[in-house]
C-alpha cells in the first residue's frame, strides 16, 4: 500500500491505553496516527509515541480540514465503558470513519467479524464465527472462542478467556484474567471482576466477583445500554 493510500487517523484519548493503540496502528500500517486529542491540558504539546497531542476534542473539525478521515478511541475502561461510547459517537458526529485496528501478533480468524472502531491487541485470539460489535477492546492475550458475540463498546481485558458461544452485552467489562464458561450470557453493562470464574449467566448491570463468580453485594455496574452485535 502506498503512503498516499493510507488514511490519517486521530486517536481520542491520550493515556496508557492509547499508547498501545498507537503502537498497533504503527505496526499494522493500517493508518497514519496523525494526532491525539485529550481533555487533560497538561498533555497538550507533548507526544505519544511521537504522535503529537494537539489539544481537546474541539479540534476535531480542524483536523478534518487537515485531511484526517478516520478515528479510533484511545480511552480504555476498567468498569464504566460509557465514556468510550461517548467518544465513539463524537467521532461519528464529526463525519469521521471508525478505524479497526489489529496488532500483527493477534490471531483473528478470517471467519470472524470485527466491527468498526474495534481494537485487537497483541497475542489475543478471535476465533472462527466470533462477532465483535463496534468500538470493542480485545486486550492483550485475551481469547474469544468460536461463535461468541461481543456487544458494542465492551472491553475484554488482558488475559481474559471467553469460551465458545458466549454472548457479552453492550458496554460490559470482563476483567483481567477472568474466565467465562461456554454458552453463557453476560448482560449489558455487567462487570466481571478480575480473576473471576463465571459459571452462570450474569444479568445486565450486575457486578460479579470470585471463584465461582457471585454478585458483589450493594454493587451495580453502569446503566445498561442498547445491545448490538
Amino acid at each position: 500500500m502506498s503512503a498516499k493510500a493510507i488514511p490519517r487517523c486521530v486517536i481520542l484519548g491520550g493515556g496508557g491505553h492509547a499508547r498501545v493503540v498507537v503502537d498497533a496502528i504503527l505496526l499494522s500500517e493500517v493508518a497514519i496516527p496523525y494526532a491525539v486529542l485529550d481533555a487533560d491540558q497538561s498533555l497538550w504539546g507533548t507526544t505519544l509515541l511521537s504522535v503529537p497531542i494537539r489539544g481537546g476534542d474541539e479540534l476535531l473539525d480542524a483536523l478534518a480540514h487537515e485531511g484526517v478521515t478516520t478515528f479510533v478511541v484511545g480511552l480504555g475502561g476498567v468498569r464504566d465503558n460509557g465514556p468510550r461510547r461517548k467518544l465513539f459517537e463524537l467521532g461519528l458526529q464529526h463525519g469521521l470513519i471508525p478505524l479497526t485496528v489489529r496488532h500483527p501478533s493477534a490471531v483473528c480468524s478470517p471467519w470472524a467479524e470485527i466491527g468498526p472502531g474495534s481494537v485487537v491487541f497483541p497475542t489475543s485470539v478471535v476465533n472462527a464465527g466470533a462477532k465483535l460489535g463496534v468500538n470493542v477492546i480485545i486486550n492483550s492475550g485475551a481469547i474469544i472462542e468460536h461463535d461468541c458475540l461481543i456487544g458494542d463498546h465492551a472491553h475484554i481485558a488482558t488475559g481474559a478467556m471467553v469460551a465458545s458461544t458466549v454472548t457479552v452485552g453492550c458496554l460490559a467489562h470482563i476483567g483481567v484474567g477472568a474466565t467465562i464458561r461456554q454458552c453463557l450470557t453476560i448482560g449489558d453493562a455487567a462487570v466481571v471482576g478480575a480473576g473471576a470464574v463465571v459459571v452462570d449467566d450474569v444479568p445486565a448491570g450486575v457486578v460479579v466477583v470470585g471463584v465461582p463468580a457471585r454478585p458483589l453485594r450493594n454493587a451495580q455496574a453502569t446503566t445498561p445500554g442498547m445491545w448490538r452485535a
